[in-house]
Formats: C-alpha cells, structure tokens, sequence
C-alpha cells in the first residue's frame, strides 16, 4: 500500500502524455476562428466528452464521495435535473446559437439587444470563471502537494510553497498545449482525461469492493440502516418547502435550472458546442453528456457509500481528516494497491487539467472576440488575430495562477462552497437575460440590462440572508430577471409574444 514507484512512473507518464497529444492534435491555425472553433469540424461525440471532462473538476471528483460518506444518494435528483436542463437548452438556445457565424454566447446578446448588454454577460462570465476556477486550480494542488511531501521533493519546505509549486506545476504542463493547440488540443486532451479519471474511479470502487467484507452486496447492506440508499425525498422539509437542497423538486428545478444556465449561457460550455459541425450534432453533444454526467455521479455517490462502509461510517475526527472532502484522497494515498494509486491521482489531475484549459480558452475567446476585436480588430490580418489569441490564453493563465494563490493565504476551509457561490450570485442574472431575449419580444437594451441587474440584486439577497437551499438560486435569479424585464417593457408599453 501507499505512493511507490510505480505510481510515480504512472502520473508522469499521464502528464507528458497528455501534453504531447494536446500539442500534436492542434492541427492547421490560421485566424482566431480555427484556435477558438476548431474550423467547426469537431464530431459531436468528442464535444460531448469534452463538455463532460470541462464541468467535472478534482472538486466534483473528491466532494461528490465526500457528500455520500455524510449523507445518502439524495444528489442524483439534481443530476436528473441536469439532464433535463441540457434538453431544455437543445432546443430553446442552440438554434439560434447555429444561425449565423455566432464564436460566442454572448454574441446572441448583442445582436439581439446591443453591445453594452454584450459586454455586460461578458463581463459577467469573466468575472465568474476567474473565481470559481481560481478555486478549482487551488483544490488541484491539494493531492500533488500530498505527492511531493510524501516523496521529500519539497522537505523542509512549509505547505504554502508546496501548494505555490503544484500550482504552478499544474498551470504550466495546461498551458504548454492550450497556447499552442487552441481548442482542438483542449478537446482531444478532454476526451482522454475523460476516460482517465472514470477509469480511474471505476477502479477505486471495484477496489472498495473488495475491500469491504460482501463485496458491492456488502457496501450496500452497510449504507442502508443510515438511510444512505434514499435517492428521491418528496416530504416538505422541517424548515420549509424552499430550505432543502435536496428534496425532488428542487432537485429536478434546480439542476434543471442552473444546467440552462451552466450549459447554454456560459461560454465555457457553450464554445464547445459551436465547435461541431450542425445543430444536430450540438444537441446530440449537449443531451448525450447530460446522460453520461448521470451515470459518472452515480459512480462517484456510491464510491462515497464504500468509503463508508470501509470506514464504518467514522466520523471525521476519527479520520484525522478536517472535512469530507479528504476522505477520498486518505484512501487513494493510504489503501490504494500500487499502480491503482498512481491512475487514480492521475485521474485527479485530469479532471483539473480538462478544466484550466476550457477556463483559459474560453476567457480568450470572450476577451477577443467581445472586447478586444470589436474596438481594435478592424482590418486586422488572421495571423495577427491568432497571436493575440495566444498572448490572452497566456495572461488568463497567469490571472487564474494568481487566484490559487491567494486562496492559499486566505485560509478557507469550504471549497466547494465557495466555487458554488460564485455562480450562484450571477447564473440567475445571465439565464434570466437570455431568457428575455427569447421570450420577450420588444424588451430593449436598456431594460434588459436594468433587469439583469435586478438578477444579481435579488440573488445577493436570496444568498446573503435567506434559508433557502441553493438548488433554487438560479431559478429565483433568473424569474426575478425576466420578471423585471416584463414589467419593464409593459410599463414601456411593449408587448410580450413569441421570441427572436
């Protein structure tokens, strides 16, 4: 048991590996089109891989067992809303996202409303990635920073400048192939970690499996006296209808709602879709994900029941862990065969590296195409444009570097809490403005952007001082938008048919 050499030969390989696919799969780049969109040539299932890697991070991979070890199955409602969300956005956005030469999400935005409520979701994108990743490449460092330790690479050192190193160890190996490669390297890599880090947690639970006296039978039989095999919860929590998180219908709304909003108004996700060749194939790509994202947090709950049938359920100062989401990453280090420790970490550092390279891609792509080409890019040459798309990937790279950093010294415990509250201050406003722009015929620029204000006010509140649980955010944020957005153009004397 424990890290050997095997497992050190193994996550080395996967990181050079990886990076050499990425630089290789880059293909021919002329302008900023082919290092954003690939040249649209993209097969829909690779994009769909690619979607399923981006939105997975090393926080889903060691929280998501974490939140079983202490709860049940209760999150599987959520993903069910996921799916039913990226249905929902198939049909309502993407078509007018294929309808002309569309390189962002926000470009709908301005030729449906105008340029300041371009920028403003822009602005608003930028803002939310360069947060919550800024957390995500943090959390990365968590289990590399345990490696080095563990190995002496870094005795003497204190934690801050071994998580400085994994850090910027991480960011450097994401940035070689996503400066040079463009969003082709992004995906082909994303199919890759894609299928590293589920094999890598299909083996964890095969290996819990045995581990636990019964096998899968007796993981299960120890998960259910506790309740921890209850997936849907229909009765009314004690603190109301709207304090739970978890019940089925803020399951299926919420995850339906905040996956409208992750998933046809974020660019991170977004970008990947227009990289296919037709609408079709960007909805097979955005529903087939929502499929598979089910299935992979069903492996990831019930991992969460085997650590805790292997731990007899034990609290987490028995542990000697501080929270939930050290659990998982204590078995891999410490239980692990050799070589199954070295693919799982792998694993880890694949779902990280899938999400800092869409994050920096797609901040360049918004930074170019929403800000920097409409006021400077007149006459501008392909090549020149494709420079200056490289020179924006190196700089969000170094700005997320910097936000890892500074969580480092900030001291915060609750990671997950913390990339969560990010969106969820903003997710409503944005949904809610796409929204207008479909459904609310004659509401104009001005007022669109006065109501997505009005969004982000009203989550301020909603977050800042109600009980409500977080699943119905981005639902509240989005109807408090459209509301304002309705009230507005009635007040204007506008009317309210169909969408554009």
């Amino acid at each position: 048991m424990g890290f050997g050499t095997a497992d050190w030969i193994i996550v080395v390989a996967y990181l050079a590996g990886v990076t050499l696919v990425g630089i290789l799969t880059r293909g021919s780049q002329k302008s900023s089109s082919d290092y954003f969109l690939g040249g649209k040539n993209i097969p829909w299932w690779a994009a769909c891989f690619a979607i399923v890697a981006t939105e997975t991070s090393t926080l889903t991979f060691i929280s998501i067992p974490g939140l079983a070890y202490l709860t049940n199955l209760n999150f599987l409602q959520v993903t069910l809303g996921y799916l039913l969300g990226r249905i929902t956005v198939s049909f309502l956005f993407l078509p007018a996202y294929f309808r002309g030469e569309m390189s962002t999400a926000y470009q709908y935005l301005g030729d449906r409303f105008g340029g300041r409520a371009r920028r403003t979701a822009s602005l608003t994108f930028v803002f939310t990635r360069v947060a919550a990743d800024g957390v995500r490449l943090f959390a990365t460092a968590i289990p590399l920073a345990i490696l080095l330790k563990g190995a002496r690479l870094t005795a003497g050192w204190g934690d801050e400048p071994v998580y400085m190193l994994s850090i910027v160890l991480m960011a450097a190996l994401t940035l070689l192939y996503t400066y040079f490669g463009g969003i082709k390297a992004v995906i082909w890599t994303d199919v890759i970690q894609m299928f590293v880090y589920l094999l890598a947690a299909v083996a964890a639970a095969v290996i819990l499996a045995e581990r636990v006296p019964g096998g899968f039978d007796g993981i299960l039989a120890a998960a259910a006296p506790g309740g921890k095999l209850e997936l849907f919860r229909t009765a009314i929590p004690p603190g109301g209808f709207f304090s739970d998180p978890y019940t089925l219908a803020a399951g299926l709304i919420g995850g339906m709602t905040l996956s409208m909003a992750s998933h046809g108004t974020d660019q991170l996700i977004v970008q990947r879709l227009l990289t296919v060749r037709s609408l079709t194939g960007g909805q097979r790509a955005l529903i087939w994900s929502g499929v598979l994202v089910v299935v992979q947090f069903t492996v990831f709950l019930f991992i969460g029941l085997g650590l805790y049938a292997f731990y007899d359920g034990a609290p987490l100062s028995a542990l000697g862990v501080i929270k939930a989401d050290e659990i998982f990453p204590k078995f891999i280090i410490e239980e692990m065969p050799s070589g199954l420790s070295g693919l799982i970490i792998a694993g880890l550092l694949a779902a990280a590296m899938s999400t800092l390279s869409g994050s920096v891609n797609s901040l360049a792509s918004v930074t170019l195409e929403d800000f920097y080409l409409p006021r400077f890019g007149a006459g501008m040459t392909g090549d020149r444009q494709l420079s200056r798309s490289r020179l924006f990937t190196l700089m969000w790279t170094v700005v997320l570097v910097g936000m890892a950093v500074f969580f480092i010294f900030s001291g915060s415990k609750v990671l997950v809490e913390i990339a969560l509250g990010v969106a969820s201050f903003t997710y409503g406003g944005l949904l809610g403005m796409f929204l207008l722009g479909r459904l609310v015929r004659r509401v104009d620029e001005t007022r669109a952007i006065i109501a997505f204000f009005t969004g982000i006010g009203t989550m301020i509140a909603v977050v800042t001082w109600s009980g409500i649980g977080w699943t119905w955010f981005t639902i509240i944020g989005a109807l408090a938008t459209v509301a304002a957005g309705w009230a507005l153009s009635r007040a204007r004397g506008d009317g309210t048919a169909g969408g554009t």
